[in-house]
């Protein structure tokens, strides 16, 4: 009985192989939890350009967007793990773990990492016409007179609003959160001196920066940047652990074969070496950076871990 078994094994065995040399056998979706035109927008349609035509399938952009991410997120994690859907996202995704308590999915558990594919840098900023020009200057302001000074985000549990958090904790300073329904109306405030201070993301801000109606207080990636040599980092400033950029990266439903992961990754990783798509990522603010999959799983698991303890300690909650 037990040659048949053995036989039945290599059987199977050389049908998964098959199965995984033959794939993609018809065209892979990439949802984007978001509208279009976003960052993360931009890096699936960029990412599916390249790559339609190394493995030789289309790819389709799908966007299906909605309470915070969740909607498509939870889409995703729903699909076969074929390897014939993916999810492009952001670091929003572990943040969205702590923040709502009753997700009828898991951002962590129900997915497989396959790759990171940049960073996005936040600036922390304030009116031209409002005082504080260095993080020394808003934390003394803020403590001078809790509660009185404002900042801004586009909505609760956003990157802007979990990095402003940690800022204040680290700083133990106070200030009035003021929550919007997306970017547009707080960019409008900000410019208009209604808003104290705000975390954008540098495609968003720099502009204005140039302009001169904003002005950068710090850089929360790891570096200056080089569009702002002469802005300080926030961990230069002062502030420990002050680096908030936010990673964007493909994840794979759970359970997707680790072949498929593998070759994924390896093509993802190759089309990031485009100048083009280089140039359009550093349009967005952002910088093309690669990892394995069992990198880019530790990532995620260390920010899920971080930002739910910043969200624990804010007693934030989305819902």
């Amino acid at each position: 009985m037990l040659r048949p078994l053995r036989a039945l094994g290599a059987l199977a065995l050389a049908c998964s192989c098959a199965s995984a040399y033959a794939w993609p056998d018809r065209p892979i979706t990439f949802i984007v939890p978001y509208t279009p035109a976003t960052g993360i927008d931009l890096v699936a349609r960029q990412l599916s350009t390249q790559l339609g035509k190394t493995l030789g399938q289309p790819i389709v952009v799908e966007n299906v967007a909605g309470a915070s991410g969740n909607i498509g997120s939870e889409r995703a994690a729903r699909t076969a793990p074929d390897g014939h859907t993916f999810m492009v996202q952001v670091n929003t995704l572990v943040m969205n773990r702590s923040l709502y308590k009753s997700l009828p999915y898991d951002p962590v558990a129900d997915f497989d990492p396959v790759a990171l594919t940049s960073w996005g840098t936040l600036l922390l900023v304030s009116p031209t016409s409002r005082k504080p020009a260095t993080v020394a200057e808003l934390v003394a302001a803020a403590k001078a007179e809790p509660g009185k000074l404002t900042y801004a985000t586009p909505g609760v549990g956003t990157p802007h609003h979990l990095s402003m958090a940690l800022f204040l904790q680290q700083t133990g300073a106070q200030m009035m959160h003021v929550p919007y329904k997306g970017t547009a109306g707080a960019v409008t405030d900000i410019l208009g001196g209604r808003i104290d201070a705000m975390f954008l993301p540098v495609h968003v801000a720099l502009p204005q920066i140039k302009g001169g109606k904003l002005k950068a207080i710090a850089t929360g990636s790891a570096k200056r940047l080089v569009q702002l040599p002469d802005v300080p980092t926030l961990e230069e400033a002062g502030i420990r652990g002050g680096n908030v950029d936010m990673w964007y990266g493909v994840f794979a439903p759970k359970g997707t074969p680790p072949e498929i992961i593998a070759r994924m990754n390896k093509e993802i990783s190759q089309a990031l070496q485009s100048p083009a798509t280089a140039s359009a990522f550093e349009a967005q603010g952002m910088v093309p950076a690669t990892s394995s999959p069992a990198e880019f799983g530790k990532l995620v698991a260390k920010d899920a871990q971080r930002w739910a303890d910043v969200v624990k300690a804010a007693n934030i909650t989305a819902e």
